[in-house]
């Protein structure tokens, strides 16, 4: 019998993942987009919703990257940061901090409410450098 993994129920028919072999080159562009984005992100000098922005983006990039180093895709953004107990083994610390960034910037993003203050911002970017962290952990992509 075949164990398979959470991902792997997760890509099944209906499910929130497709597999999807890994692509290194896109791999490499995720990673470098999100450290471009983490570093303005802790630049005090942008605006603080800006700040926000960047370190949402940058997260997702990189839990983006460590759903596709294990070689699925998601149908939707919310899904890459479910995975990363699976992806990274990263615990709700950080991947309840993310969720609530994602609902936070879905309301900025459809409703014209984005309610941040510095201390949201300080947790993501902490669960951001804890998910950047763990994807260099990852073995390479060739």
């Amino acid at each position: 019998m075949k164990v398979t993994s959470p991902l792997d129920n997760l890509a099944g028919p209906g499910g929130s993942l497709k597999r999807e072999a890994p692509d290194a080159a896109e791999y490499a562009g995720l990673i470098r987009s999100a450290t471009v984005r983490l570093s303005d992100a802790e630049n005090p000098d942008n605006a603080l919703e800006s700040r926000f922005d960047l370190a949402y983006s940058a997260a997702h990039a990189l839990c983006l990257a460590a759903l596709r180093h294990a070689g699925f895709r998601a149908h939707n953004r919310y899904v890459v940061f479910q995975a990363l107990p699976h992806t990274l083994g990263l615990g709700p610390e950080v991947w309840r901090v993310l969720a609530k960034c994602h609902q936070i910037r879905n309301q900025g993003e459809y409703e014209g409410d984005l309610n941040v203050d510095d201390r949201l911002v300080k947790d993501l970017i902490i669960a951001c450098k804890a998910v950047a962290n763990a994807v260099g952990r990852l073995p390479p992509l060739t």
